[in-house]
């Protein structure tokens, strides 16, 4: 099983779930923080209440309260939402916290992360955070499993793969070819074939090339002209394919836009009666 998360034309985008160490360091590092901020708000608050001690203990224990809940919950909230999802300690490790589905993390994931990191962080001392991250497979605490997200690295990533262009010499072919669709698996392959072709083995490029091009020749009608080199005809099949999907999503939303249009139309587009 491959972890990323797979967009159009299978582009696999690097999200390997951090590991236990790195999201440990990166952890022990906020907390440290988080402590020098606590202990900057005791020295202050101590000080400003010996200056007024007539406030009495009950202005002080709601002063303590409301300092708690800004260390433990606004301050981490503030910081994610706004770094989306890069504390100091996370930033310092390379690791990111993300949505499942790859995206940012927002206002209510960093919410419900903090809540209840309160439980398994603060209150526990992490002993609940470290026990269910090393239990999941992608690492996540139980403020993951609720908010729907995880941890995953930035930096020391894979290469990113080489873009796939059109072939000049075969551009009238492809434009013309009729072409079935690709099974998702077979096209993800190809991609992944030509992202990292430059790093293969000049014998394993040529085996896999020529594997993947008669797989997918199967597909296409008529074939490539007689001596087309495989990665070529890999390439001119996925720049193609990529542009006839493109060019159909286009016409689907200018007709569903035309249908809207007409359907805001009193009374559909049926002229009044005259009066």
């Amino acid at each position: 099983m491959q972890d990323g998360i797979v967009i159009g034309e299978g582009v696999v985008l690097d999200a390997r779930p951090a590991s236990f160490i790195t999201r440990g360091m990166g952890a022990i590092l906020d907390f440290l923080i988080t402590g020098a901020v606590i202990v900057v708000a005791l020295l202050v608050g101590g000080m400003w209440f010996l200056e007024n001690a007539m406030l009495g203990a009950d202005i002080a224990s709601v002063v303590y309260v409301l300092m708690t809940v800004l260390v433990m919950v606004g301050i981490p909230v503030t910081v994610e939402t706004l770094s989306r999802g890069r504390s100091v300690g996370k930033l310092a490790c390379g690791i990111r916290v993300v949505r499942d589905d790859g995206g940012p993390v927002r206002f209510r994931h960093a919410l419900v992360r903090a809540l209840v990191g309160v439980l398994e962080l603060w209150i526990t001392l992490g002993g609940v955070a470290a026990i269910t991250s090393l239990a999941n497979a992608k690492g996540k605490r139980l403020g993951d499993l609720a908010a729907g997200t995880y941890a995953v690295r930035v930096r020391g990533g894979r290469p990113p793969s080489a873009p796939i262009v059109m072939p000049q010499s075969l551009a009238g072919w492809a434009h013309t070819a009729d072409m079935r669709r690709l099974p998702d698996g077979l096209a993800l392959a190809a991609r992944q074939l030509l992202g990292r072709a430059a790093r293969l083995s000049p014998e394993s490029r040529a085996r896999l090339g020529d594997d993947l091009a008669g797989q997918i020749e199967r597909y296409v009608a008529p074939g490539p002209p007689p001596g087309t080199h495989p990665e070529a005809f890999l390439h001119a099949v996925l720049v193609e394919r990529r542009d006839r999907e493109l060019a159909a999503g286009r016409r689907d939303r200018a007709r569903a836009e035309e249908q809207a249009q007409l359907l805001h139309r009193l009374p559909f587009a049926v002229a009044d009666p005259p009066r």
